[in-house]
């Protein structure tokens, strides 16, 4: 609502995360993360450049360079929350199953059925890949666990929340592709996202993956 925005306009951090709404307190802790561990290799982010071309086009850059970051073999299934449908070719190209789920539900460009229970869904898959939008709506958390107790894989494709899911590394969360504003689709030119990993190895292109932590998970809200 309105008044949200009101209650933003000059307020402090410590402030707004004590506010009753759980977009407005994600948001706050995103900016003041961006601020103190911004998206850099010394803060563990392995930037990857989008070209510049069509929205279509850095879609499908996009999509790869998440895709990557997921440690699965053909034949796999993944949960992918937040239906995108150049991740969903991405996947396709590499053999790898996936079972679609947004609340809004609805079909996918190839008239597969998009489920709206996420966590009922992931029982089935081997790996979950989740859009950042689920820190705000309540739904982020009940997947972390499952893939802490279950010991999936959980790639998280980020543009809420960007600077709050690295935090996570190590803590549920295996990988993230981080994509501060302003976002990739809002011009025609180059781009770049940020990739991060929670263990050693070396990135697809060519970079070392480890991360360094900075504290635990239990600061997010």
């Amino acid at each position: 609502p309105d008044s949200a925005l009101d209650d933003c306009v000059g307020a402090d951090v410590a402030g707004l995360l004590e506010h009753p709404l759980a977009a407005v307190r994600v948001a706050a802790l995103d900016a003041y993360l961006m601020h103190v561990t911004p998206h850099t290799p010394d803060h563990g982010a392995l930037p990857v450049a989008l070209p510049a071309g069509s929205s279509l086009e850095k879609s499908k850059a996009r999509a790869r360079a998440v895709v990557e970051l997921l440690d699965l073999r053909a034949g796999g299934t993944v949960l992918v929350v937040g239906v995108v449908n150049s991740l969903l070719e991405a996947l396709r190209s590499r053999g790898i199953g996936y079972v679609p789920c947004d609340l809004k539900g609805g079909v996918t460009e190839w008239s597969e059925p998009v489920v709206a229970d996420a966590l009922a869904a992931a029982g089935g898959c081997d790996a979950l890949l989740v859009s950042g939008m689920t820190l705000g709506n309540g739904t982020f958390e009940p997947l972390r666990e499952h893939a802490l107790r279950h010991g999936k894989q959980l790639v998280m494709f980020a543009q809420t929340g960007s600077a709050v899911l690295p935090r996570f590394l190590g803590h549920g969360v295996s990988a993230v592709c981080a994509e501060p504003y302003p976002f990739f689709w809002l011009d025609g030119g180059p781009g770049v996202v940020h990739r991060y990993r929670s263990s050693g190895g070396v990135d697809r292109h060519g970079t070392s993956g480890v991360v360094r932590q900075h504290g635990s998970s239990g600061g997010a809200r």
